[in-house]
């Protein structure tokens, strides 16, 4: 069949140009971050599926089937790949369905809040050949224990960063009019953000990741996610910072729904973006590791900044821009060994896998869930 021919080879393709793309984690400097949980919210009429099930038991295949059936039939599809594997998935969300299916297992365990009546479990394990897996013990033991050196490896490289980011912050810090910035952003508040009743909520995602390819960006999303964006250039996150805590803050209490795009790197530190999907308006920093490929007009953070206090630590901030993009790439290879360490072990999985029971069971699904 040809989709457990897919299922075997781990080859079922993301479908192309979805509607928006997010990370639901990060590997960042701070540590592995999750916002899985922010993913939807248990008391509401969305049907949560939480996969459980090992490395290499069909988990980002079946999301990407189901992706590519509900695209197929016109719906929109809201993806989130995988932080440490950005070819597969962590969760796909279909907005017009109400519907979320995540990846529910380590490092970014989520479990039923209300379970068979908010969520419901989709457990994998039953598609395993347990005598199979027995033979396998050894090999899926070392390759478990050897990727999870290899993040740890990784997860030093990005501390190491994070200091030198946070040294970045510390110098821009005294050299930026907060003050300034602030009344610039309820300038644009007054502007772009009409008051209503009722409260707003908030969703925090990241719109970039530190993986096995290096610093993967999924702009476009912020791009497709707007029609109006703001674009603040700044290199160091502190205007940015300040100008997106207020707007924020100013969105929620005006009753407006959020997205939070926390930054990848330092994500209790800085707030890169923020996007309010009822007015597809979208407030977004511009830097090194994010660009936007559009024509929309850029506001730059010097304008808040003492280029002249700024300019006295210039040598240091060079010497702090080379050295953190030597230490990403030092996590960026462990975590593409990581990767490679992953992928053997999922063949062991995979070998004791009953994928055309798989099969059968993710036609099913999808045919259920999207009637």
């Amino acid at each position: 069949m040809y989709y457990r021919h897919l299922f075997l080879k781990g080859r079922v393709n993301i479908v192309k140009n979805p509607d928006l793309k997010y990370f639901l984690a990060a590997n960042s400097c701070e540590g592995f971050v999750s916002s899985f949980t922010e993913a939807y919210k248990s008391r509401d009429d969305r049907r949560v599926y939480i996969i459980k099930g090992g490395p290499g038991t069909g988990k980002s295949s079946f999301m990407k089937y189901l992706a590519k059936t509900a695209a197929a039939r016109n719906l929109k599809v809201e993806l989130c790949p995988c932080s440490s594997d950005p070819d597969s998935l962590d969760a796909v969300i279909l907005p017009e369905k109400g519907i979320v299916v995540l990846d529910g297992t380590a490092p970014h365990t989520v479990d039923p809040d209300y379970p068979g009546v908010c969520e419901e479990i989709l457990n994998f394990g039953v598609f395993w050949k347990k005598e199979v897996l027995a033979e396998k013990k050894a090999k899926i033991l070392e390759y478990t224990d050897e990727n999870k050196a290899l993040h740890r490896s990784a997860a030093k490289f990005n501390a190491a960063a994070g200091q030198i980011l946070s040294d970045d912050l510390k110098i821009a810090a005294p050299c930026a009019n907060k003050e300034k910035a602030e009344a610039f952003a309820n300038r644009l508040c007054k502007k772009y953000i009409s008051s209503k009743s009722g409260a707003g909520s908030e969703q925090s995602r990241y719109l970039c990741g530190i993986t096995p390819k290096g610093v993967v960006s999924f702009a476009d999303t912020a791009l497709k996610a707007a029609k109006t964006r703001i674009i603040i250039e700044d290199r160091y996150g502190v205007v940015s910072d300040a100008i997106m805590r207020v707007i924020r803050s100013r969105a929620l209490s005006s009753g407006y729904d959020v997205i939070t795009v926390k930054n990848a790197f330092l994500p209790s530190k800085l707030i890169d973006h923020i996007i309010i999907p009822e007015l597809s308006t979208a407030f977004l920093r511009e830097y090194e590791f994010q660009h936007f490929d559009c024509d929309n007009r850029r506001i730059h953070a010097r304008r808040f900044m003492s280029a002249k206090r700024l300019s006295k630590s210039g040598e240091r901030l060079r010497f702090n821009k080379k050295l953190t993009r030597e230490l990403l790439g030092g996590a960026t290879s462990a975590l593409k060994e990581a990767k490679a360490v992953h992928d053997m072990l999922e063949e062991n999985y995979i070998s004791a896998m009953d994928f055309e029971a798989l099969d059968a069971f993710a036609k099913e699904f999808a045919n259920e869930v999207l009637k």
